[in-house]
């Protein structure tokens, strides 16, 4: 049994292949039970942990930052309960992976909407916690670029990248910002675009699991939109 920082569900990986551990984040207001229904499409070498957001918000409902959002749309976040949201999941992530037995290569960090916003963080903050990322339907924090890691440390690093050309929740654009800022360090991009709003459909979620087998076999995962 993992004991963790923070609450999680866990599925195990099947023992006949390497492991590999893959650690999702939610999105605001949702739970642990949402991204581990992923678990099933997830490739079975991976042990899924599906991670519990710190912050209550309501029945059954959890954020890692509160955040206002202005008339012209301009997002204001809570800088310190990002700050702490980031440090609780840098210290889960290196614990399961000890528990585990499982190298920083072969751990994958990943999320939607706001979660993906702290998978993103973490791989550019704490990049030798994780080989690769997994970036749905999110945003680059203006406050993380200061803290972002020398070239050296992302050097190698891979980045899976997707979202929605009808999402307005949080804008296209937001994904463009992303891949503008990692075309400029030493990280492999994966990126894509689905005709699809604030959600993950069957075809995203198929991809990026494909990408996912892709990497933990040794595959090159890098492909261009």
């Amino acid at each position: 049994m993992l004991d963790l920082p923070l609450s999680f569900l866990h599925r195990l990986a099947d023992s006949s292949a390497e492991p590999w551990l893959l650690v999702l984040m939610h999105g605001v207001g949702s739970n642990e039970q949402d991204l581990f229904g992923l678990a099933p499409y997830v490739p079975k070498n991976f042990h899924v942990i599906s991670l519990r957001a710190p912050y209550a918000m309501g029945p059954s409902a959890y954020g890692w930052f509160a955040f206002t959002v202005d008339a012209q749309g301009e997002r204001t976040i809570n800088e310190t309960q990002e700050a702490a949201s980031r440090q609780v999941v840098a210290q889960t992530l290196a614990a399961a992976a000890q528990q585990l037995g499982m190298p920083p290569e072969r751990v994958v960090v990943g999320g939607f909407s706001q979660g993906g916003i702290m998978s993103l963080s973490l791989l550019l903050t704490q990049p030798a916690l994780m080989h690769v990322a997994m970036v749905m339907h999110s945003r680059l924090l203006s406050q993380v670029l200061p803290l972002v890691a020398p070239s050296e440390a992302l050097q190698g690093k891979q980045l899976w990248v997707s979202h929605g050309t009808r999402d307005q929740v949080i804008p296209l654009a937001s994904a463009h910002a992303i891949r503008a800022l990692v075309e400029t360090l030493p990280i492999a991009l994966s990126y894509a675009e689905f005709p699809n709003a604030h959600e993950i459909t069957q075809q995203e979620l198929d991809e990026a699991m494909v990408w996912l087998q892709r990497l933990s076999a040794g595959a090159d995962g890098s492909a261009g939109e």
